[in-house]
């Protein structure tokens, strides 16, 4: 059974999501320019997408929901981090790069790519999470 823990006070949440999210959003951004995409499809956005969402149903069902992490790992990693380097603010730019390039139909093909294989990720973070959790336990 999971047991609820206290949240931290706001100014501490606030200062670790920022934290996270800068890191988050330089690991991005570094990755981004190290590995330019110059094969018209955004390989190295969809890929960073996908590992996140494997990152982050790792991070939550295998460390912070059986309780097994710190309590500060959720804001520092889940929602600064992981919130900064996946984001869905870039898939719409990539879509959009894409349809401003006349590639509609790659630009649809990106979209559902991304959002099938992002939820099948996650899903497979779960998992790995959950027997994670359970050897832990």
């Amino acid at each position: 059974m999971l047991r609820p823990r206290p949240d931290l006070p706001l100014g501490w949440s606030l200062a670790l999501v920022a934290l996270g999210g800068a890191a988050g959003g330089s690991a991005r951004y570094g990755l981004t320019q190290a590995f330019a995409d110059g094969s018209g499809f955004p390989w190295t956005t969809w890929a960073i997408n996908v590992v996140g969402c494997f990152a982050l149903g790792l991070l939550l069902t295998g460390w912070v929901r059986p309780g097994l992490a710190p309590r500060w790992w959720r804001p520092l990693i889940g929602t600064g981090f992981l919130g900064a380097f996946t984001t869905f603010s870039a898939v719409m730019h990539a879509v959009a790069g894409l349809e401003r390039s006349g590639s509609a139909g790659t630009a649809l093909a990106y979209l559902g790519l991304s959002f099938v294989v992002g939820v099948a990720s996650a899903a497979a973070g779960s998992v790995a999470g959950s027997r994670i959790a359970r050897r832990a336990r």
